[in-house]
């Protein structure tokens, strides 16, 4: 008789199991290597116990971006609760998560790979738009400036430069960009 209907089933646990292995079969080999048969053989849950938590592929690329967002989410509160000012205070929180991503190379190979699938997934592209437009919503009454869209444009392409080892700039001159994003979020 098989044990399989005797254990406990924890259904959480399994499809957190599952996700830390799809993320780490992104990290060390891209998105290409995160299969449905990758996963299952990584993680040792069936196929079948894979597929009662994500039905295709597409599912859980898209538990493994939410999972992102999630933490870019916490990192933004944690930013936002530290700070005093309110107005622009989003924006500043954006800003300091994006930057701390530099310190962090697992977080900034996670969000490469996350960003390359964003580029072919349109439902993924979707799901960035609507994290976007919700934050925008959200924080109308205190980030909705002009000067707060070019911060957050500008934390982009900080970002994107830091990713790609582009525009390189020694740490004072850095200091400074990033002092005078801060500055425009203060107007």
């Amino acid at each position: 008789m098989s044990t399989a209907h005797h254990r406990k089933k924890q259904p959480l646990l399994v499809r957190h199991q599952l996700l830390e292995v799809a993320a780490q079969l992104a990290s060390q080999r891209g998105m290409t290597a995160v299969t449905l048969d990758a996963v299952s053989g990584a993680s040792g849950i069936s196929k079948g116990g894979l597929l009662h938590h994500f039905p295709n592929k597409n599912t859980l690329l898209e538990a493994l971006f939410d999972s992102l967002l999630e933490r870019l989410d916490g990192a933004i509160e944690e930013a936002m609760r530290a700070d005093p000012l309110p107005h622009g205070r989003f924006t500043r929180g954006y800003l300091r998560a994006c930057l701390a991503l530099r310190g962090k190379p697992q977080e900034t190979k996670d969000w490469a790979q996350a960003t390359m699938v964003l580029l072919s997934e349109p439902q993924l592209r979707q799901r960035w738009r609507d994290w976007v437009r919700e934050r925008s919503e959200e924080y109308i009454g205190t980030d909705s400036s002009v000067d707060a869209a070019i911060v957050l444009l500008a934390t982009d392409g900080l970002w994107l430069a830091d990713l790609l080892g582009s525009h390189e700039m020694d740490e004072s001159a850095r200091q400074k960009l990033v002092d005078r994003l801060i500055e425009l979020t203060q107007l």
